[in-house]
């Protein structure tokens, strides 16, 4: 994979007074898809937003939502999820025991599903998954709060999990989410990225299109 990485804005970062803006912000700056963080308070020290924001997102854009569900029992709420629009659906590895289960049951209900794992969780971790997945989200921050400093050590995750791909024949893209920006983008791209997922920054750049550009390599193009 990786022949073009997807930009990822996160709609955490945006004004939620004014959310249409934020999304159409991402369309003009060319994003190739929306990242929605759903914070339950419990996983994760935050709080964020449910199904009605993704059916309300989705109503306002044809863009694929990248829905990653930072909740405990993941398993109660994701085929509400997919009912309001997610197009991929993502939950932790420790979320929840059964997380085979619920990676199948996404898939039948409708959905791409992903799988998180937070810093303090090898990629080998997920390897019992991987052949079930369309994508494997590395989380470069300790989840629930926007504006942190990349963890070094996701880079070599990429790397890791991108070995794991090509050893075993598999295609679930690679997604990073944490400290994402114009230092740290070329990093990942070299250790094989697919997905890179921004918000902060994306949202408070002086100019959102360029910014993206440089993510993904493109520089002035």
């Amino acid at each position: 994979m990786n022949n073009s990485v997807i930009t990822a804005p996160s709609i955490l970062a945006a004004d939620f007074a004014n959310i249409a803006g934020g999304l159409s912000l991402i369309e003009e700056a060319r994003g190739g898809w929306v990242h929605m963080d759903v914070m339950d308070g419990h996983f994760v020290p935050n709080i964020s937003f449910g199904p009605k924001m993704v059916r309300d997102v989705r109503a306002r854009t044809d863009l694929p939502l990248d829905v990653h569900l930072m909740v405990s029992q993941p398993e109660r709420y994701t085929s509400e999820f997919i009912e309001a629009g997610a197009d991929y659906l993502t939950v932790h590895l420790e979320s929840t025991v059964h997380v085979h289960r619920v990676i199948q049951s996404i898939r039948r209900d409708g959905a791409r599903p992903g799988l998180a794992i937070v810093p303090s969780t090898p990629v080998a971790a997920a390897e019992e998954l991987l052949d079930e997945i369309d994508l494997l989200l590395i989380m470069t921050v300790n989840p629930g709060f926007g504006g942190q400093a990349l963890i070094p050590r996701g880079i070599e995750k990429v790397a890791r999990a991108v070995q794991i791909r090509r050893e075993r024949g598999l295609s679930f893209r690679i997604s990073v989410d944490g400290g994402v920006n114009h230092e740290t983008a070329p990093l990942l791209r070299e250790a094989g990225v697919d997905v890179l997922v921004s918000g902060s920054a994306f949202f408070s750049a002086p100019d959102p299109s360029q910014y993206l550009r440089d993510l993904c390599g493109h520089g002035g193009g």
